[in-house]
């Protein structure tokens, strides 16, 4: 039977078990979020920093090749010529010029060098065409030149070697003037002016659509110190007012240690529902625990209740039953003794009925015995079981008990009885201590051979004290210990009913012995007996 604390008991720890599955589960949600929170920061500030990199590389990348397709023929010249200014002789001239030449039905790249030279007295003047390949071409012309074999003089044929060879012909004077010219523009340009939100906002799109973040951002552009800079450029997702208090970073131009540093931070506002729409399969997984969980607890709530209502009909139908009961075994004892008064039946006819009386007494005794005892189950089922406790001296009752046993029994039963350290006196109910008592004795006896052997010990220890019940009977089997305590249960014995009983002995001293809160144990062992101990506490 269920009674009231267990099913209360059962509820409660019901709804702790999932209460507690619930806060794991919670638990392991923000242990999930907050592991997809780092991973996601991490992927961020790569991808941000990247970003980066990849802006300043195709800004130089697009300013650098502005500058070599630009057509600087016309400013090569000048150099060639601003290079000879001043260093030839007066009657010296050489000019450099390029021109192709179809050879093979291919055409090739050449060098035109002319010099001419002008005698001041005589005003003769003498030129000589030179076409060049290739570098090697010119230092043979250089040579050749120096040998005689053509009429430029010695000082063209210096300065064409120092200064057209090494430097003229490689153009790397105009290379540093253009790169010279390329620094003074970005040195001078304002911060608006170096940026091209289109292309920064084109790369953005480009670097998250490679990874697993949002879509949806915003970004803005900013010096060391100070807010977001103001363009006249327009862009949707440069963002200009307030924004929130954490985006990534990262340094536009991270290889320019001249100018100053300009910031381009992302902002993800949907961060949180990007994060969480990532744990959907995991959020699913949990719901349908949690249907689960609380639909298990819903049904075994409702068990439990149904249980109860169960277990209440059972035991007001017991308790009713067994009421009814007593009218009738009263009326039965009271026609016994009235069958026994030899004022009511003659002295004769009391002779010949008197055996059969006592069968019925006797009978209708254990019936009543019977009756009060599937009353106090009842009673102790539906939690309606009062103790009344007193002062008591536990070896008296047992002697008393053991008294009973032995006169009311037809077995020639020895009981010893036997005490260990001081006896002390302690609270219980008398009268249910006596009945657990009497069942403890009834059950060694009718489960003991012919000549029951009983050994009663009790032990005084450690402020508690231990009562031993040993028999040396049939034992029960270890599969059934489990279960003897259960309401009429019976250890099974095949097609043998020499034992009578309905199971309800070792359940009411379950029940006393829990009432008062002590603790009972059973030991047995198949053809050797059995031991229950109670601890009195």
């Amino acid at each position: 039977m269920i009674n009231k604390v267990r099913i209360k008991a059962l509820t409660i720890s019901a709804i702790v078990l999932v209460g507690v599955l619930g806060l794991y589960e919670v638990f392991q949600l923000v242990q999930l979020y907050s592991q997809k929170k780092a991973q996601f920061n991490n992927e961020a500030f790569r991808c941000i920093e990247k970003i980066g990199y990849i802006h300043e590389k195709l800004v130089d990348n697009q300013r650098y090749n502005a500058i070599i397709r630009q057509d600087f023929s016309a400013q090569y010249k000048k150099i060639l010529e601003r290079e000879f200014e001043g260093m030839m002789a007066s009657n010296q001239q050489v000019s450099i010029k390029d021109t192709s030449i179809i050879i093979n039905n291919r055409i090739e790249p050449y060098i035109v060098i002319k010099g001419s030279t002008r005698d001041t007295l005589s005003g003769v003047r003498t030129e000589q065409t030179t076409l060049i390949k290739d570098v090697r071409q010119l230092q043979d012309f250089v040579s050749s030149s120096k040998n005689g074999s053509n009429p430029v003089s010695d000082n063209i044929t210096i300065h064409l070697n120092q200064k057209l060879l090494q430097h003229i012909f490689k153009k790397a004077k105009f290379m540093n003037e253009l790169m010279l010219q390329a620094f003074k523009e970005n040195v001078y340009n304002k911060p608006q002016e170096r940026i091209k939100l289109a292309l920064i906002d084109s790369i953005i799109v480009n670097e998250l659509g490679r990874q697993e973040l949002p879509r949806k951002y915003k970004f803005t552009i900013s010096l060391e110190q100070g807010g977001p800079l103001a363009f006249s450029e327009a862009n949707l997702n440069y963002a200009t007012g307030n924004q929130p208090t954490k985006g990534f970073s990262t340094e536009l131009f991270p290889t320019d240690k001249i100018n100053e540093k300009l910031f381009l931070t992302v902002y993800f506002p949907k961060e949180r529902s990007f994060l969480l729409k990532g744990m959907k399969s995991y959020f699913i997984i949990t719901g349908l625990l949690g249907i689960l969980m609380s639909s298990t607890l819903f049904f075994l709530i409702r068990t439990i209740k149904e249980q109860k209502v169960v277990s209440e009909i059972k035991s007001n139908f017991i308790s009713n039953m067994t009421h009814e009961f007593k009218t009738p075994i009263s009326t039965i004892s009271l026609a016994c003794q009235a069958l026994n008064d030899t004022d009511v039946v003659s002295a004769t006819s009391s002779q010949e009925i008197s055996p059969y009386i006592q069968m019925i007494a006797e009978e209708n005794k254990r019936l009543g015995n019977l009756v009060e005892g599937i009353l106090q189950s009842a009673l102790i089922s539906k939690g309606d079981l009062v103790l009344h406790k007193e002062p008591i001296n536990l070896h008296e009752i047992i002697q008393n008990q053991v008294n009973v046993a032995l006169f009311n029994k037809s077995k020639r039963a020895s009981i010893l009885v036997e005490q260990k350290g001081d006896p002390v006196m302690f609270l219980a109910d008398k009268l249910h201590l006596t009945n657990l008592i009497a069942n403890l004795l009834d059950n060694a006896i009718k489960y003991s051979p012919e000549d029951p052997d009983i050994n009663i010990l009790i032990s005084y220890q450690n402020n508690n004290i231990h009562l031993f019940v040993k028999d040396r009977g049939m034992g029960i089997p270890k599969e059934y210990l489990p279960k003897i305590f259960d309401n009429l249960y019976r250890v099974p014995t095949g097609n043998i009913h020499n034992v009578k009983g309905f199971g309800l002995g070792l359940s009411y001293v379950k029940a006393i012995s829990d009432a008062h809160g002590w603790k009972i144990n059973v030991t047995s062992e198949e053809q050797k007996g059995t031991v229950f101990e109670v601890i009195f506490k």
